[in-house]
């Protein structure tokens, strides 16, 4: 199948038609983990992430989230199923057009990740270095990612010397060094006081914005998805239950485990999913 075009008159009054492209779709995905007893960690998820989205997975701990981030990012090789970019199934393609897709893909990682030795310049350039850019180029994209994060007077300043939530702006701004077209966060405020939290929220969706970058979180923070995410998907167990527009499955959760989630069920009386 190759890319999808979704067309639906958003204005009956004009008569306007809007484009919506798929730019990630997963189908079939399953990730077993083997050992003494194997762990299934994600089995058979099917969804699809349209260009321009703010796309979120919710899910208890160890139900499967990071695992789909990880095998969407390439960093874990999936057991069956298919993962498609645009038009190219990233489980299937290697050698050059494998490092290729990668650059399209920016990856935020729950602890920042950041080079410890390296200043806040050095770790936005790294991937700029390892992509052999001239260093005139690097110093015109490193300044621009800086003053797009609120960075510009900590250039020059090390991981150590900063805070949780300045870190967290170094991270989403090496992500962005190589122009991707979807930002992978990975818990990207779980670390983080309400008021920071605020900040990077907004950041991240002035970068879908202004950028048109698309932005795949992974959270088990309810306030994030409403804050921010169009969409949303919940995962439970290695499956994915229910998805959809993030008000509409908030505002009317089919599945147990999102009526845990958003504290509509008491988690010592149980209950059968729907």
């Amino acid at each position: 199948m190759g890319r999808e075009l979704f067309l639906w008159l958003s204005s009956p009054p004009t008569g306007k038609l809007e484009e919506q492209i798929v730019l990630i779709r997963i189908e079939g995905l399953t990730k077993v983990f083997k050992g003494e007893t194997d762990v299934r960690a994600l089995d058979n998820i099917c969804t699809q992430v349209e260009k321009g989205d703010i796309f979120a997975v919710i899910g208890m701990s160890g139900a499967g989230k990071s695992t789909l981030l990880r095998c969407i990012a390439q960093l874990e090789t999936p057991d069956a199923g298919s993962i498609y970019i645009d038009d190219a199934d990233v489980t299937k393609i290697t050698g050059t057009e494998k490092l290729k897709l990668r650059k399209q893909v920016g990856v935020i990682f729950q602890g920042y990740h950041l080079l410890m030795q390296r200043t806040v310049r050095g770790n936005i350039s790294f991937p700029l270095e390892l992509d052999h850019r001239s260093r005139a180029e690097i110093d015109r994209k490193v300044d621009d990612l800086l003053n797009l994060v609120g960075l510009s007077d900590k250039a020059n300043a090390y991981p150590s010397q900063l805070s949780g939530g300045q870190m967290q702006r170094v991270a989403i701004a090496r992500a962005l060094a190589n122009d991707p077209k979807i930002l992978l966060c990975d818990e990207p405020t779980s670390a983080l006081d309400s008021l920071t939290t605020k900040s990077i929220l907004k950041l991240l969706e002035d970068i879908n914005t202004q950028l048109g970058v698309t932005v795949f979180i992974i959270t088990h923070e309810i306030g994030v998805v409403r804050a921010i995410c169009k969409r949303v998907a919940v995962i439970n167990e290695g499956q994915l239950v229910e998805q959809g527009r993030t008000e509409e499955v908030f505002a009317h959760p089919k599945h147990l485990a999102t009526r845990l989630l958003l504290g509509m069920e008491d988690p010592e009386k149980g209950g059968d999913a729907e």
